[in-house]
């Protein structure tokens, strides 16, 4: 349980880690005031956001590094040395992810590195990450970008040791990968909106005060990785629920983004109640970006609207996107800064944004040949390839948990 002393060390720790982290930011905005005067004004507000993270409990085991590095404020480079792994020796890949074996006729979007503004990333060590998480279990929880990520971790790691002994449980909603020679589960469970789904009468009823259900399947973990976001604004056919229960009422429809935030606020205080912060990490993943718009990073392309990220195979050049920052990143953060039990947001919106190249678009197993042929509706511009965009991720992750 979250104690007094516990409350106490954790606030003390927060306002000389913010007042750090607060005078770093001052200066990377004057690096990026020299290096970047036309992006300053789009690019101060997705700074801001990225910076934000850092008002949440230190969590980096080496203090200097966290509080001398921006890690989500930065530019892709290119480096030949990557990727970390061949989308051929990772047999666990969805078929959705894998661009490389569908189809996709380019690869440099393989070949590149994020950069923050003043550090670099440590580089993923599959051997270094099993034999510190021995013994450990991992779990993501959420919708299908949870799956992304968590496929690419398996695939990082299996790179690293290929002939380790192991073995894969696909279930719904959980699916577990156990690397058996140390002892390291790391597990998927499949909740796109964290908090419970009932079905009564054959309705789909999403239950915004409710996590019962889902919770107890997440008691068991050392690490726990949670995202959520892409499934509360789907409509139509590709919306999850039929009606919405909150406060003892029933509702065919509300404000989506009102929903996420009673949803997310349930599960912040299922969070708060449940995790034993001796024993456990929490992890909450940004909104991952969508680029269905090419309107958003093309100035005048309101004539190629139905583009989409077709087509894309680089990366967005310095340190902003020119679209909007998803409203959705608001909610996220104002319920992880009031929660208790300390939650690190790993905040890989900004950072994702620049990479319009790196979705499957129509290179998918998923797609028929009629539809490959249709990219404009058909092509998938919001899961990553793999190998891709969530290896970064899981680089980052990797940084925060180790260093």
């Amino acid at each position: 349980m979250w104690t007094k002393q516990s409350k106490e060390h954790w606030a003390f720790s927060c306002e000389a880690h913010t007042y750090i982290a607060f005078v770093n930011g001052i200066l990377l905005l004057f690096q990026i005031i020299k290096q970047h005067p036309t992006q300053f004004q789009t690019g101060l507000s997705a700074l801001i956001a990225s910076l934000k993270n850092h008002h949440h409990p230190p969590q980096l085991r080496n203090p200097m590094f966290q509080t001398t590095c921006a890690l989500f404020a930065g530019t892709w480079v290119r480096d030949d040395t990557y990727p970390l792994y061949q989308s051929s020796n990772c047999p666990f890949i969805d078929a959705e992810f894998n661009c490389q074996m569908y189809g996709r006729p380019d690869s440099d979007y393989l070949k590149y590195r994020w950069q923050p503004l003043n550090c670099v990333l440590p580089r993923f060590d599959g051997l270094v990450f099993l034999s510190k998480m021995r013994g450990k279990h991992v779990m993501f929880f959420g919708d299908s970008l949870g799956r992304n990520q968590w496929e690419s971790l398996i695939c990082m790691i299996s790179a690293s040791a290929p002939q380790m002994q192991t073995q894969m449980t696909k279930g719904d909603p959980l699916s577990t990968f156990n690397f058996i020679d140390y002892g390291l589960s790391i597990s998927f469970y499949e909740a796109p909106y964290l908090v419970d789904i009932e079905i009564v009468g054959g309705r789909r009823i999403l239950k915004l005060d409710d996590i019962s259900v889902n919770g107890n399947s997440w008691t068991t973990a050392d690490v726990l990785v949670f995202n959520t976001g892409h499934w509360w604004s789907h409509k139509g056919s590709l919306q999850g629920w039929d009606l919405i229960e909150t406060g003892g009422q029933y509702y065919k429809d509300i404000d989506r983004l009102v929903a996420l935030e009673k949803g997310l606020r349930t599960w912040a205080d299922w969070v708060d109640t449940n995790v034993d912060v001796t024993k456990t990490r929490v992890f909450f993943q940004s909104i991952s970006p969508t680029h269905y718009n090419p309107s958003e990073w093309i100035a005048g392309a309101t004539a190629i609207a139905s583009k989409n990220c077709y087509g894309e195979t680089t990366p967005m050049a310095g340190m902003t996107y020119p679209g909007t920052y998803p409203d959705q990143m608001r909610v996220v953060d104002e319920v992880i800064r009031e929660m208790h039990v300390p939650t690190y947001l790993l905040d890989i919106t900004m950072l994702s944004e620049l990479r319009k190249d790196g979705h499957p678009s129509i290179y998918s197993g998923d797609l028929s040949p009629a539809q490959r042929a249709n990219p404009g509706v058909s092509a998938d511009c919001s899961h990553w390839c793999l190998p891709g965009l969530p290896d970064t991720w899981n680089e980052l992750f990797y940084t925060v948990l180790f260093y």
